[in-house]
């Protein structure tokens, strides 16, 4: 591998951007002398690759297939067969690890960012309120954002290009108020996981305003995860942070367990068959 496609990998992962390595690792045909060339590639189509594969009008067919595999954060082997000869590439993926936004820095935020870091994800606080969100209160956060809630989460999409399905969103602001503002922000985005933390009533009642002032479809609401978290019994603020990064990992690992939105659901379910019996 020569330096400069080399570099350019490292230079991303110390950087933490999800970046592709793209290897010829066989060849027959006009494609025989291709074997053993790289090319570093980044989801971003406007930056320019660096590398040269020397694929001629083969090339985007393949930079397609590659950046797809980055965006499903997995490593890929294609094999392209043509006219004039076969080649078959390797991409290997170095991802951007997810990205958890906490709306809200209040007392359950500071143990959740904690433990997400940990987990390594990429954590963003933010919180209208300066005395909160302060970076003496979240030492090992990313970002540490004072504003108001809509407006900032609209800036932060733009400055990361999108919220995509690697990124999670979760709700512990101290009012249903704050909670309605950023759901209008964040509610359309292919986002990974939207949480929310509150009493059933309170979740109704966001809910119910939102469908009913704003016009939004009560079928959107099925993707937000509330109440938030995995039933483990939680009581002080780091063991529902525990229980919402649980459910966090549950929803990344597409693991076993039942979140409390659907075993709310299910009960419901069994009651009312138990009324239609």
């Amino acid at each position: 591998m020569n330096q400069p496609v080399l570099q350019a990998v490292l230079d991303s992962i110390e950087n933490r951007e999800s970046v592709a390595l793209l290897s010829v690792t066989a060849g027959d045909g006009v494609f025989t002398d291709q074997v053993g060339r790289h090319t570093a590639l980044w989801l971003d189509t406007t930056r320019l690759s660096v590398g040269d594969l020397d694929l001629g009008e083969l090339e985007p067919q393949v930079f397609r297939d590659a950046r797809q595999a980055l965006e499903l954060r997995a490593h890929r082997h294609f094999d392209y067969k043509t006219a004039a000869g076969a080649i078959k590439v390797f991409v290997e993926v170095q991802a951007q690890p997810p990205h958890l936004i906490i709306v809200g820095a209040g007392h359950i935020a500071v143990p959740l960012a904690a433990i997400a870091k940990i987990n390594d994800f990429e954590v963003s606080i933010l919180d209208d309120r300066p005395q909160y969100a302060h970076v003496s209160r979240f030492p090992t956060a990313d970002r540490v954002i004072a504003g108001p809630f809509r407006a900032e989460l609209d800036k932060l999409r733009a400055g990361r290009a999108t919220f995509d399905h690697h990124t999670y969103v979760v709700l512990v602001t101290r009012g249903h108020q704050y909670d309605i503002d950023s759901l209008l922000e964040v509610l359309d985005d292919p986002l990974a996981y939207i949480g929310m933390i509150g009493s059933q009533r309170r979740i109704r009642a966001v809910f119910d305003l939102l469908e009913k002032e704003q016009g939004i479809p009560a079928h959107k609401f099925d993707r937000i995860y509330a109440p938030i978290g995995i039933d483990i019994g939680a009581r002080t603020p780091a063991e529902i942070a525990v229980c919402i990064m649980a459910e966090m990992i549950n929803v990344m690992r597409q693991g076993p367990a039942l979140s409390m939105r659907e075993q709310i659901r299910q009960e419901r379910a069994e009651r009312q068959a138990r009324i239609r019996g």
